[in-house]
C-alpha cells in the first residue's frame, strides 16, 4: 500500500481540523479492532478494493474490505493508525493473505469520512452527517469469509 498517497490525501483533508493541531497518519498491521489503547478512539469502515494473488497471479475485486482507524489527540498532536484487512486467493493452497489495492477515489472517501469522525470524536463537534459512500466494484462472486482476514477475526460487516 502506498503510504505516501494516504498521507498526502490525509494532509489535505486534515486542513478541516483545528489549525494549530498537527496530525499524522501511519499504517499499523498490529492494530487490534475494538481494542484501541487508552485515550484512543476507533473508527471501522468498509471499502472496496482489488486483490492480486502473489502465488498464481489471479486478481479479484471485493466490496467488503475492512479498514480500522485508531486516533488520538494529545497536547495538539494527533495520530491516526490505519490497518487494512487482507484477503487470500480461493484457488491456491496455503495462499498468503494479500494487501488490498484501494483506488485513490476510495482512499479519498475513507479519509474524508475519517476526518469527520475525528471532528466528532476528538473535537466533540456535532456534525450529524452520514458517511460518504464508497465507489463499488463489479463483483461477480459472493464474499468468501474463509478467505477474509476480517471475517476470520470476527469484524467483517455483514451488510
Amino acid at each position: 500500500m502506498a503510504l505516501q498517497e494516504w498521507t498526502s490525501i490525509f494532509k489535505i483533508k486534515a486542513k478541516k481540523l483545528k489549525q494549530e493541531d498537527f496530525w499524522c497518519l501511519g499504517f499499523d498491521e498490529n492494530l487490534v479492532p475494538d481494542c484501541p489503547n487508552m485515550g484512543w478512539k476507533q473508527y471501522i469502515r468498509n471499502t472496496c478494493a482489488r486483490f492480486k494473488c502473489t502465488k498464481c497471479g489471479r486478481g479479484w475485486p471485493s466490496n467488503r474490505v475492512m479498514v480500522v482507524f485508531h486516533m488520538c489527540l494529545t497536547r495538539g498532536i494527533g495520530f491516526v493508525k490505519v490497518r487494512c484487512f487482507r484477503q487470500n486467493c480461493k484457488m491456491c493452497d496455503k495462499a498468503p493473505m494479500e494487501t488490498p489495492s484501494i483506488s485513490s477515489e476510495n482512499i479519498d472517501i475513507l479519509l474524508e469520512n475519517l476526518v469527520e469522525k475525528i471532528r466528532m470524536k476528538c473535537y466533540h463537534e456535532n456534525l450529524g452527517r452520514r458517511n460518504r459512500p464508497n465507489i463499488s466494484l463489479d463483483v461477480k462472486s459472493p464474499h468468501e469469509p474463509a478467505h477474509c482476514e476480517a471475517c476470520i477475526q470476527g469484524i467483517c460487516t455483514r451488510s
